[in-house]
């Protein structure tokens, strides 16, 4: 059987991802450690972006910056031992994506209307529940994706370790808003298709909110073609200095060949995977109905108020806006698509199973397929790795558990007798509040995040829990009420939002009843500046970033996060289970090449 070279590397990774060897500091890339650039290729430690200048109207260009040192934190109560660089053990190498959000722009199920009605909101859930409606770079989460593929499999290593990357883990929203199309781009692009074509609805033209059609033209979304005659400018372009570019609308659409991981990846559910627009259950509202068909609600009618949305959406309504909405001049007849249907859990844990890549079903198991699931387990070396899925079939952004999967977490970490325990998520700690039950979903009394919290700090073995969901780089140290330690939180940005960053994680074994986790920051391929080009991935992923780092809506300090929460060594203890253990399961010299 003849492999190709990602196969070959896929096996290698599995073969040798975590086999077992002597410690060798010199194995170590000590300047990865240090933070400097030698060994750090391709990460925030080399040197990452932002913006640049302002012009007139507040509109930059993306420009690349100076390099990120690696921040050492003992939040947890553990000393930074001196000396412990000099016996350290590498013991894994992995990372993260979160928050792809590959997006169907053209769908009739999505609520762009719904963005100018974006303000603060008391509602207690996540902020920002309406600015995520519309995007100006949301046409361009395919070729994200291609480029951050990219980029991983250039860094092909961890930093400080050295070790092949054991796998990649996506921690939810996947897809925008839970259709086939969306589901199967994923897919696709990390699997490595050829022709993968990010379009819907009539391959020969653009049939959304951002084109020239002068008759549904609204200046609350970005128009790259231009403004049509008698039409005022958007107000992207008139008051925030959005460029014109033409042929965008078709570039973005156009198919493109994937370079697919050279690894083994893996998945979690996340709201906008399992619901409609990540809010609303798609059995309970006309969106998924609307997903196939050919009405396209383009803009908001005068007298619509920002509190009749939010009403609608707290009490998972919709429909009393949409029955309206479609009926008026402002829907627009769109080729329907029967790619576009809404897929159930059950249905997107099966398209796992149609795969190029490995292993099947991504994590995803034969019991995942039989009973509608979507946690999952998997044991590599001395490491277990648990994946939950915080998603609230009944409906809104924020998540929580059932009982019957809190049991099933408890379960599998107290049979982990032997092994680090790390934690996968997409929704954090504290954005697992949502208590709704509804009768004919879910009617299981759900478990929240402080609950879930207090469980693993009373698990000495758990080491990390690692999410997504806030579009935000950050971590939090969660520390046992006795201070004998803890883990932490690791929470990583996203693709579509500014600065569209992923993650690298490491771990280490100190031989001081310590460990250390080290996380690294990465930027995907695309360059720091858009040249105009409109034929790779790449040039499209660097002009994504320019426009996120130029979105109104967007808060990009609180989405970069501090530099504490970007490229660290996190300290805490070595499991007890596991003291004088760990450094037998260390990864061969040669095979760190």
């Amino acid at each position: 059987m003849e492999l190709s070279r990602r196969g070959l590397l896929r096996s290698a990774a599995v073969v040798t991802g975590l086999a077992a060897v002597p410690p060798l500091f010199a194995s170590l890339a000590e300047s990865a450690v240090a933070g400097t650039t030698s060994g750090a290729s391709g990460t925030t430690l080399a040197g990452t972006y932002g913006r640049g200048a302002p012009n007139a109207k507040g509109y930059a260009k993306v420009v690349r910056l100076a390099g990120e040192p690696r921040v050492v934190r003992t939040d947890l109560g553990i000393e930074a031992a001196a000396g412990r660089e000099d016996c350290r053990t590498p013991l894994l190498a992995f990372a993260q994506f979160s928050d792809v959000h590959v997006v169907d722009c053209q769908s009739p199920a999505r609520v762009e209307w719904m963005d100018r009605f974006e303000d603060p909101n008391d509602l207690g859930l996540t902020p920002g529940l309406l600015s995520a409606s519309y995007r100006p770079q949301e046409l361009l989460t395919a070729q994200v994706l291609d480029a951050m593929v990219r980029a991983v499999n250039a860094i092909r290593k961890g930093p400080v370790t050295e070790l092949p990357l054991a796998f990649m883990i996506e921690t939810g929203d996947n897809s925008d808003n839970c259709q086939h199309n969306e589901v199967r781009w994923n897919i696709d692009i990390l699997d490595g298709k050829a022709g993968v074509r990010p379009d819907s609805g009539s391959y020969s033209r653009y049939d959304g909110v951002m084109d020239n059609n002068a008759l549904y033209y609204d200046t609350h979304y970005w128009h790259p073609g231009g403004t049509p005659l008698g039409k005022k400018d958007d107000v992207y372009r008139d008051q925030h200095g959005f460029p014109r570019i033409t042929g965008l609308l078709d570039a973005a659409r156009r198919p493109f060949d994937a370079e697919g991981l050279d690894i083994p990846w893996y998945t979690c559910f996340g709201n906008h995977d399992g619901l409609m627009q990540g809010n609303f259950p798609a059995k309970s509202t006309q969106l998924g109905v609307l997903a196939t068909g050919n009405l396209k609600v383009m803009s908001s009618p005068a007298g619509l108020s920002q509190s009749d949305v939010l009403n609608a959406v707290t009490e998972q309504n919709l429909d009393s806006i949409l029955d309206n909405l479609l009926l008026s001049p402002l829907a627009r007849i769109v080729p329907a698509d029967p790619a576009r249907r809404v897929v159930s859990r059950a249905e997107i844990v099966a398209e796992h199973f149609d795969t190029t890549g490995t292993p099947v079903g991504h994590g995803f198991t034969a019991a995942n397929r039989a009973d509608g699931t979507a946690y999952y387990f998997f044991d590599q070396g001395t490491f277990r790795f648990v994946v939950m899925d915080s998603v609230n079939p009944n409906g809104y952004a924020d998540g929580s558990l059932d009982q019957p999967q809190f049991a099933w977490l408890q379960s599998t970490i107290e049979a982990a007798a032997g092994k680090a325990v790390i934690v996968f998520s997409h929704h954090t700690s504290d954005t697992m509040g949502n208590p709704l039950v509804l009768t004919g979903l879910d009617a299981t009394p759900r478990v929240r995040g402080p609950a879930v919290t207090a469980y693993l700090l009373s698990q000495p073995r758990v080491i990390a829990w690692v999410n997504g969901h806030t579009h935000r780089n950050q971590i939090t140290p969660h520390v046992r009420a006795d201070g004998s330690g803890g883990f932490w939180e690791i929470n990583t940005a996203s693709h579509i939002d500014f600065p569209q960053q992923a993650r690298l994680i490491e771990v280490v074994d100190n031989a001081d009843d310590t460990l250390s986790i080290f996380t690294t920051i990465f930027d995907h391929a695309g360059p720091a500046d858009y040249n105009g080009d409109l034929s790779s991935t790449v040039s499209l992923a660097a002009l994504s970033r320019e426009l996120a780092a130029n979105d109104p809506q967007s808060d990009l300090a609180s989405l970069s996060g501090p530099a504490a929460a970007h490229n660290t060594e996190l300290l805490l203890a070595t499991p007890p289970e596991l003291r004088g253990r760990l450094c037998a399961a260390a990864v061969p010299a040669g095979a760190r090449a």
